[in-house]
């Protein structure tokens, strides 16, 4: 979880300013959380809940308007995007068809908290269906949560391609430096997931997956939040690292933070 933060962060300078190389100081003073990291949070926060499986959609609806509500967001770094802002200040609206990359940047506990592939991917359908009902959305949370898993279970990197390119279809052949000429902008789970992935996988470090991502010249934020929260799984963080990001948080994101990271400590 904390590496889907740390991306977010580092990310957050470069969502609208895209840049196409890894050489770019990790943190600077225009660094910030954005929605991404407070929807992490909101999910783990959910999910952490006392409370059994039926009643997950409620809490994870409940936790996502409450942290919403309760933790600000720097307007310089962006915000929530249209529809889930709509969703999230309108009591009683459902899930909207959503294929956006939203599902998969806040799915990150859920590859920590189950350990089997079928939990993991039930339990990401079902964080991401109470937005992002669209199969796509639901896939790219499903397929980045199990890839997560993958990765704290000991899979090789070349092992994590072949399983998420074999159960989702996935293209993960493609390498950082050929993605990057070309690479857009693109909100889409189907455009960013897979790109993420490929820098998680082919990364010889955390802070060399985040560059990765960043490198791409998209969106920087959301794709840094999936490849970093991939690349904890398989590399794990740095303390510095670590130690830098957490003063960019807001209380509330630490605490959650630090109740999921007791809930897991067994696993690291």
């Amino acid at each position: 979880m904390l590496g889907a933060l740390i991306g977010d962060i580092v990310g957050s300078v470069y969502e609208f300013r895209p840049i196409k190389t890894k050489d770019f100081p990790l943190f600077t003073p225009g660094c910030a959380y954005t929605d991404d990291s407070v929807m992490t949070a909101a999910v783990a926060d959910a999910l952490l809940a006392p409370g059994g499986e039926a009643d997950l959609p409620r809490r994870l609806v409940s936790a996502m308007r409450d942290m919403a509500e309760t933790v600000p967001i720097d307007p310089t770094v962006g915000g929530y995007g249209g529809r889930f802002h709509r969703w999230l200040f309108t009591p009683g609206m459902g899930p909207y068809g959503s294929w956006g990359n939203g599902s998969a940047m806040r799915v990150s506990s859920v590859g920590w908290l189950w350990d089997t592939v079928d939990q993991v991917e039930r339990m990401a359908g079902i964080t991401a269906a109470v937005t992002h009902d669209h199969p796509e959305g639901i896939k790219g949370a499903q397929a980045t949560a199990v890839a997560i898993l993958l990765g704290r279970q000991g899979e090789t990197p070349e092992a994590i391609r072949q399983v998420i390119t074999a159960r989702y279809g996935y293209d993960l052949s493609r390498s950082v430096e050929n993605i990057r000429p070309n690479y857009r902008f693109d909100e889409s789970c189907q455009g960013t997931v897979p790109e993420a992935m490929t820098c998680a996988v082919e990364s010889v470090g955390f802070v060399d997956a985040v560059r990765n991502a960043v490198s791409l010249g998209g969106d920087a934020d959301t794709l840094a939040a999936i490849a970093g929260s991939i690349a904890e799984a398989i590399h794990g963080i740095p303390g510095d690292v670590a130690a830098e990001a957490l003063t960019y948080l807001h209380p509330r994101l630490v605490d959650v933070l630090n109740r999921f990271r007791q809930a897991t400590a067994h696993l690291r």
